[in-house]
């Protein structure tokens, strides 16, 4: 009873992951706007592949809702597979291959929304910028192509990054002239430190020559001193 269980369940999520992966594709080529809506019904319309619009969100959002109900299924069908009494490393592969499909399949579907999601920004940011096709009632302005508006959005860009570039090569120029400011300043400083370090010897120097003159007057002093007291013991004599 086990067995049979089992190799039930693993046909049906085989099934389901060749029914997913084929949606998946689908809800890909929805995501990206690969085809529009009514295009095939306008009369004489004879407009290309950039200049068609996207397909309706409600198309992209019930393939989103029905693929979601499909990844639930099959997160309820490797549930009950891993609940089936089993041994083997054989079997535990199985489940864990049926895993690996179940996360990559959901890592795909929300890489799918997600770039749905950007493209729809970007189209309302360009609408609302000017550079839509929308944008304008003249006929040269409504008939702008997507591929225009896109060539339109990468010039604003370049010359956006042109102007980055022009503020840091000012940054490395300001900061070339601050790098030698400082080597001035250094230079500046070592200076004044050899200048403060001779500032001891000149104090030294000069407290020498004083001690020279107090010991010269001293001398000075006292050889006048005994002159005078030989002269007058002289006299009195």
């Amino acid at each position: 009873m086990g067995a049979s269980e089992w190799d039930d369940l693993r046909k049906q999520a085989r099934h389901l992951e060749n029914d997913i992966d084929l949606k998946l594709i689908a809800f890909n080529k929805v995501g990206v706007g690969s085809g529009s809506l009514g295009s095939s019904t306008s009369a004489g319309a004879g407009t290309d592949e950039d200049t068609a619009p996207l397909l309706g969100d409600h198309v992209f959002e019930s393939l989103s809702l029905e693929i979601e109900q499909m990844l639930d299924k099959l997160s309820s069908i490797n549930e009950k597979l891993s609940e089936i009494p089993s041994s083997g490393a054989a079997v535990m592969h199985v489940l864990q291959r049926h895993r690996e499909i179940l996360h990559g399949y959901r890592q795909e579907f929300l890489k799918i929304q997600a770039n749905h999601t950007t493209r729809i920004e970007r189209e309302e940011l360009l609408r609302g910028s000017g550079l839509g096709p929308s944008s304008a009632s003249s006929p040269s302005t409504s008939g702008l192509s997507r591929r225009d508006m896109y060539l339109k959005e990468n010039t604003h860009l370049h010359n956006s990054s042109s102007m980055v570039n022009d503020q840091i090569s000012i940054a490395m120029e300001t900061k070339e002239h601050l790098s030698s400011q400082r080597q001035h300043m250094k230079r500046f400083q070592t200076r004044m430190h050899d200048i403060s370090s001779r500032f001891p010897i000149i104090s030294s120097l000069v407290q020498r020559i004083n001690i020279r003159k107090r010991r010269d007057s001293l001398i000075l002093g006292g050889v006048i001193a005994v002159c005078t007291i030989l002269l007058l013991l002289y006299a009195f004599h």
